[in-house]
């Protein structure tokens, strides 16, 4: 049995982080970045890329974090999935998973600098332009023309690079992003300009236009990047309490190395107010803040001999850690794994964002083909056909719709682990928020036991103790606790039934442990000893049940234990449905029941008999301290102690689902109203950039307002 003392550590257990990711053992899991991702196109693009390799298993793109998550087959390397986005246009380089810590916001300030750059020379060339403007002879004006195209063209050239670097990429790889008519309508402005200004025809030229219209694209992206920075992931804020250093402890004295050369047994020095780079076990008792990974306040006593995950902080005295686990399987690295997965799945909503991304680039050119034609035809003026076939190039862009639902999981996702829930499955926002019934587990879930013993010999004592040990049914935890201290006697062919208890061999006869009518109970061969149990409500189980109660939700409790208890718990918290002495395989059953009602049923349990029902359940989550199947069935686990976090969840799922349907609705009506306004001939590029880049901001500060 494997005992943890962090919540964070059972949360984020190696086999919880595999069902989530559907790793096979021999399966490699690898990161590659993408720097020149941008669009919900490109997210398509890269995982139908990988789905044609034989060596992908799975693929999952971060358009956030720009990476993609690959399974890889045994036996594979990343060489093939490299080579396949490189040849198909996408940038990508293998990460070092021990590095994947957030750097400096590099692509910030380059946005900022070419901004202002573009903003510097648009100004400059619009005081120029006043002089065209106001009927400058015709050596005045072409004179100002070649001023104008001397500021412009080099500004442009440093400005515009990143639309023409990813322009540029896909179409030599035969495809389209939406880089692609943001360059060419920046290319069209600039062209058409440097025409007029060498065959002096021209009363104006566009080179304070294609300015414009890049110093406002750059604005918008700079803006859009500071608005989903301000909406960065929980898993990113994980990954950030790393450490890139420790100093370990050897025969010689002390040295500084870096966190991935620890391994397991290595000694390393903590001094108060640390944080701890990896996970460990004191040499020593300390007091420590788990605050990063469970949202308790309170510091927690941690006795000699006790775990310590990555990133809980020492408190009060220096502390000597025993490393046992290394950088790449700490409980950081495997919480930010699980909360990614939630992060970057795929939801019911995200197929009308992949297929307007398809559709996206060929409906974009051929809208702007037919204005441009239709417009030269009617009016006979070039210059105006090419400036309506621009403006419908850019306002068509679909970044809004792009954005629309990563923006909205990456904050509530992040928002729900400060709350102290870690969601594992992609789709549990989505079911979470369909929620209409809550079935709670009692024992264990509902409820916190402490054991009140009465006098026992050491002998029977370090029987019941054994016994304890070997179950982790909520009681026998108790039980154990309660027992600590006594050396567990040895036992033979120790067997746990759910449902039933856990039982042995001593000196060759039959002991167990089971459920008496007032607590567990010891078999003996000679007598049985009643061990009563005193049940106390979890801490917040009571909010938690008048929280959704006053949302109109069913509650209602299912348990193996008599009816007598379970109807006197259920009336202190105000339950009015009591399902009690459920067997373990009824509890699976129940829920389908429920659902065949039409229910959309959360399962909230702890033990091994709940797993089914965790499993069956529309949607589901487990404690901390629940098992590591029941975590592992799960579809989020609760850090901390308090079950009032089972109500913020629902309340926060179902803000979620109505963020994802107000951003959907808002760029459908973005490209409602915007496209036939561009196609009529009623906004000019320079507009038409202003209105792009706000709709793409206001879907993101949609996604992250509270």
């Amino acid at each position: 049995m494997t005992v943890a003392a962090c919540p964070g550590c059972v949360a984020g257990t190696p086999s919880a982080v595999a069902a989530a990711h559907r790793i096979a053992e021999n399966d490699k899991a690898i990161h590659l970045a993408l720097p020149q991702i941008r669009c919900a196109a490109c997210i398509a693009g890269v995982e139908g890329v990988l789905a044609r390799l034989p060596s992908v298993k799975a693929a999952r793109v971060n358009l956030g974090a720009k990476r993609v998550r690959i399974v890889l087959s045994p036996g594979y390397d990343a060489s093939a999935a490299l080579q396949a986005l490189n040849d198909a246009g996408f940038e990508a380089h293998e990460l070092d998973a021990t590095a994947l810590r957030p750097a400096g916001d590099d692509t910030g300030r380059r946005l900022l600098a070419r901004a202002a750059v573009a903003g510097f020379a648009m100004m400059n060339v619009m005081a120029v332009s006043v002089a065209v403007w106001s009927g400058a002879g015709d050596i005045t004006r072409e004179m100002f023309h070649w001023v104008s195209a001397a500021i412009a063209l080099p500004a442009l050239a440093f400005s515009a690079v990143p639309f023409f670097a990813s322009a540029s990429v896909a179409l030599r790889a035969g495809r389209m992003n939406m880089d692609v008519p943001i360059a060419l309508a920046i290319l069209l402005a600039a062209a058409t300009s440097l025409y007029e200004t060498f065959a002096a025809t021209g009363a104006h030229t566009w080179f304070d236009a294609a300015l414009s219209l890049t110093f406002f694209l750059l604005v918008g992206r700079y803006l859009e990047h500071r608005a989903r920075a301000t909406a960065r992931s929980a898993a990113a804020e994980l990954t950030a309490l790393e450490l890139p250093r420790a100093t370990r402890l050897t025969a010689t004295g002390r040295e500084t190395v870096d966190v991935s050369a620890l391994m397991p047994d290595d000694r390393i020095a903590l001094a108060a107010g640390a944080r701890a780079p990896v996970d460990g076990i004191a040499l020593g008792a300390v007091m420590v803040d788990r605050s990063a990974l469970t949202g308790e306040a309170d510091a927690v006593a941690v006795a000699a001999g006790g775990a310590i995950c990555a990133g809980e902080v020492i408190l009060g005295t220096p502390l000597t850690l025993r490393v046992t686990r290394r950088a790449e399987d700490s409980t950081l690295r495997r919480l930010a794994a699980l909360v990614e997965v939630a992060e970057t799945g795929k939801h019911r909503y995200s197929g009308i964002a992949d297929r307007a991304a398809r559709l996206y680039a060929p409906v974009v050119h051929g809208l702007a083909a037919l204005a441009f034609v239709v417009w030269w035809a009617l009016t006979g003026d070039l210059y105006h056909a090419i400036a309506v076939a621009t403006a419908t190039l850019i306002i068509t862009c679909p970044c809004a719709l792009a954005l629309a639902i990563p923006a909205v999981t990456a904050a509530m996702t992040g928002r729900l682990f400060r709350a102290g829930v870690l969601l594992k499955s992609p789709t549990a926002l989505e079911r979470l928020a369909e929620i209409d019934t809550v079935l709670f587990d009692k024992t264990g879930t509902l409820t916190e036991g402490v054991a009140r013993l009465p006098a026992l010999d050491a002998e029977v004592a370090s029987v019941a103790f054994a016994l304890a040990q070997a179950s982790d049914h909520p009681a026998s935890r108790a039980l154990a606790a309660a027992l600590q201290g006594q050396m567990p006697a040895d036992l033979r062919d120790l067997q746990e039934v759910p449902g039933e208890g856990v039982c042995g061999l001593w000196h060759g006869a039959r002991v167990s442990l089971r459920r008496g009518q007032e607590g567990p109970e010891l078999h003996l061969p000679d007598r049985s000893i009643p061990l009563p149990l005193s049940e106390t409500p979890r801490a917040g189980a009571a909010e938690a049940v008048n929280a959704l109660r006053g949302r109109g939700m069913e509650v209602a409790m299912v348990t193996g234990d008599t009816a007598q208890r379970a109807e006197a718990l259920a009336n202190t918290l105000g339950i009015a449905t009591v399902h009690a002495a459920v067997r373990p395989e009824d509890k699976a059953g129940l829920a389908r029941d429920m659902a065949a009602r039409g229910k959309r049923v959360l399962m909230v349990g702890d033990g091994l008999n709940d797993t089914a029902a965790l499993a069956g359940a529309h949607a589901s989550l487990a404690p901390a301290t629940a098992l590591d199947a029941a975590r592992v069935a799960s579809d989020g686990v609760m850090l901390g102690g308090d079950l009032s976090a089972v109500a913020d969840t629902l309340r926060l799922a179902r803000r979620a689902r109505s963020r994802i349907r107000q951003n959907l609705g808002l760029a459908a009506a973005y490209n409602a109203v915007a496209i036939p306004v561009a196609v009529m001939g009623f906004a000019t590029p320079l507009m038409a950039a202003a209105v792009m880049s706000s709709s793409s901001i206001l879907v993101v500060l949609n996604a992250v307002r509270r």
